[in-house]
């Protein structure tokens, strides 16, 4: 039977994963005028929350190890979708879910409903560029940009990083066949 799970090690560990989401947003936000911060970040915590309730398709670690990261990604997407930083930016988060639910029902299951929720949040984004005069606007491609930034990096940072390897590997078989080489 495995050892229960260290609530005070989940709990930090929940810390730290949401600490360096917000470290990413601040610096995505970095070069767009301030008053689309706010807007970056919720789009950096809405995916983030997306990401962590992806934590059943990654690829298993040996326990304990599997379990702690579960439940500390759960811990992630529960804090991310109700805490603290999701009433400080409820407006921004609300807006962006309002578009999502006309574009995107199903994130975790359909792999279009992702490729459209990147489409969601750019033009989120975009939506909010006009919103302040236009003098301050951004260029015309800054949104792709930061949502590419924000996917990254919201990736590396919940460690989803190897979530396409786990799908292949279970709808492949065992991975990619080999390519053969000229020899």
């Amino acid at each position: 039977m495995p050892e229960p799970v260290d609530p005070t090690r989940i709990a930090a560990g929940a810390d730290e994963k949401i600490a360096a989401i917000l470290r990413a947003a601040a610096s995505w936000s970095t070069e767009a005028p301030p008053q689309l911060t706010p807007a970056i970040r919720a789009v950096c915590v809405r995916l983030a929350e997306m990401v962590a309730d992806q934590r059943h398709y990654m690829a298993p670690l040996p326990e304990p190890q599997e379990s702690e990261r579960k439940a500390m990604l759960t811990e992630v997407a529960n804090r991310l979708r109700t805490g603290p930083i999701a009433r400080e930016l409820k407006e921004y988060l609300d807006a962006l879910a309002e578009m999502e639910l006309r574009a995107t029902g199903s994130w975790s299951l359909v792999a279009t409903a992702q490729s459209e929720w990147v489409q969601t949040a750019i033009d989120f984004l975009q939506k909010k560029a006009r919103d302040i005069p236009a003098a301050e606007r951004p260029d015309e491609y800054w949104a792709d940009d930061v949502v590419a930034g924000v996917i990254a990096s919201v990736k590396g940072i919940i460690g989803a990083d190897d979530l396409y390897s786990r799908i292949e590997a279970q709808y492949a078989g065992k991975g990619r066949p080999p390519v053969p080489r000229d020899e």
